[in-house]
């Protein structure tokens, strides 16, 4: 009895698959496995991941093996193309460009192999898998892929980080944005600063539902991770090739930090010292002081975490995102030490007064080879050459700073914040924005067209953000999240046509067996039909935004 998938099933798809049909390699128990230079990664994923779902033991085995499973470089592919090619007369082979390339086919195998591959043990011991005489050839379309997690609204335990990063490797992604800290929590044990987490990881109660909902959950929420936690996280990351992207919130969002160390905020303005962690949500007005002291602290902060996010991670691994956004500025102007530095610096107004500060820590860390990332609010009042972009207030701060020569992350609220409602419907749990349902995210189309080819080159990729303001458990990002990071992958991956002239029911129908996929993975995804029972929210409020978003 064999149980498999047909090649025309895959999510992401493929570029290109040929070959007759006919009987291929059937699996068994005997099937080996040999590795060459460069594939241990993928060699130890198969025998940890793969070989346990269809109780294979993968054993070693020589390069010739009849019906054997092997795994070679061969660099004049891409880093991250591979051939997946399955014959009778040479068993699987699976080669890479890169080892990343490898890894990316291992997972495309999996999918070949049927749903009972994605659980962690054989449900059906015995049964045989027949992959089909066939040759298959892809390749990225973009080179960041990403998934935003924020677990700084609300904890994530370091189990659900890593199952994350295991959805990402099964959906091709290969960029974790790590948002670790928010006015409503600070998640990284810093050594140096104790307080950080000692104080700024937990609130005493937390608003449920949008801001002006009257509800509360007036049980204490936090948590964070210890530096082996992040550790562990970054290394389980870099064994499924994904680069984890940290990101320290600053000047702004950063209620938590204050929380813990009032010195760092506007002291000659508010009571900071009165300041707890932030229990409910929207923009804080409470941001950093501009000074000196506050450039330092994080400096500090910024060591420690370089040390626990190495740049030889991975390739985005250089990068550091240090946030910029939604500064609310009028602390500063109200504040007599703000103004004296404006005026001992001779800038002009508040917002030189943060690009000095964003140009600071770029130029920060420039000097320990990594490079500053920051949402586009970095782009007012000038960045420094080296920067980039996260583009999510739309397209046209994208196209600004690709025209002005920085790499660029299109990841545009109105298409593919997850937190915004998936459909109209009444039983949409706490409904957040527009609706973006699984087709609007299938059409988003993350390079602009106006954009010439040089320009075009540095966009870096697109990557889906998930904010959990309202997501208070794992059962909720995987609401939230799910179907819809199938497609964003597919959009970073595959070589699509024109968001008007793809295939939707082709794909919905390719999603019916990746269905089963989630199941077995036990994810909690928002059905075709709808949420089930147990997923509804009735009675929280949200903050539904009527009509279509704007594309632009």
């Amino acid at each position: 009895m064999t149980d498999v998938t047909s090649p025309t099933d895959l999510v992401p798809a493929p570029r290109a698959v040929r070959g007759p049909t006919r009987p291929g390699v059937e699996l068994t128990p005997g099937t080996t496995l040999w590795a060459g230079p460069g594939t241990e990664t993928t060699e130890r994923w198969l025998r940890s991941t793969l070989g346990p779902a269809l109780g294979l033991p993968l054993l070693p085995g020589p390069e010739d093996a009849p019906g054997g499973l092997r795994l070679r470089i061969d660099g004049t592919l891409a880093p991250e193309a591979y051939r997946l090619a399955v014959a009778a007369d040479r068993g699987i082979e699976i080669t890479g460009g890169g080892a990343a390339g490898v890894f990316w086919g291992a997972q495309t195998l999996r999918q070949l192999l049927g749903p009972e591959a994605f659980r962690r043990a054989p449900v059906r011991p015995g049964r045989t898998r027949d992959i089909p005489h066939r040759t298959i050839e892809d390749a990225p379309r973009l080179r960041w892929r990403g998934l935003m997690l924020d677990v700084a609204r609300h904890f994530m335990p370091k189990d659900g980080v890593l199952r994350y990063l295991d959805l990402m490797a099964a959906h091709k992604l290969n960029v974790l944005h790590f948002h670790l800290t928010d006015d409503q929590g600070w998640r990284i044990e810093i050594q140096r600063y104790p307080r950080l987490t000692e104080v700024g990881s937990w609130r005493a109660r937390t608003k449920v539902g949008h801001r002006a909902s009257p509800l509360w959950d007036d049980k204490p929420h936090g948590g964070h991770y210890t530096q082996d936690d992040i550790r562990e996280i970054v290394a389980y990351a870099a064994e499924r090739h994904i680069s984890v992207v940290p990101e320290i919130d600053v000047p702004g969002h950063s209620q938590a930090a204050i929380a813990a160390y009032p010195e760092l905020g506007n002291s000659d303005v508010v009571d900071t010292a009165s300041l707890t962690v932030w229990d409910t949500w929207g923009i804080n007005p409470n941001v950093l002081a501009p000074t000196d002291n506050t450039l330092r602290f994080y400096e500090g902060v910024l060591e420690e975490v370089l040390d626990l996010f190495p740049a030889d991670a991975g390739p985005f691994s250089p990068f550091v995102h240090i946030g910029g956004d939604e500064c609310v500025k009028d602390q500063w102007r109200a504040s007599d030490t703000a103004q004296k530095q404006l005026g001992n610096l001779g800038l002009a107004d508040e917002e030189a007064l943060q690009s000095w500060f964003v140009g600071h820590f770029d130029r920060w860390l420039t000097a320990r080879g990594r490079r500053l990332i920051g949402w586009d609010e970095i782009l007012e009042g000038g960045l420094a050459p080296g920067a980039a972009v996260s583009s999510w207030r739309g397209y046209a701060a994208g196209v600004t700073a690709a025209r002005a020569g920085h790499d660029v992350v299109m990841c545009p609220e109105q298409q593919v914040y997850l937190d915004h409602r998936q459909d109209a419907g009444p039983d949409e749990p706490v409904p957040i924005g527009y609706v973006r349902t699984l087709e609007d995210v299938y059409r988003f189309e993350p390079v602009p067209a106006e954009l010439t080819p040089e320009e075009t080159a540095r966009v870096l990729g697109t990557q889906a953000n998930v904010w959990t303001e309202v997501m208070e458990d794992q059962g909720r990002v995987d609401y939230q999240t799910f179907p819809r990071l199938a497609a964003l992958a597919e959009v970073a991956w595959s070589d699509l046509p024109a968001p008007a002239d793809r295939d939707f029911a082709g794909f919905e129908r390719r999603m019916e067996a990746h269905y089963r996929r989630l199941d077995a993975l036990g994810v909690a995804y928002r059905s075709p039909t709808g949420p089930l029972p147990w997923q509804r929210r009735p009675g929280v409020l949200g903050r539904p935004i009527d009509g279509p978003p704007p594309h632009r």
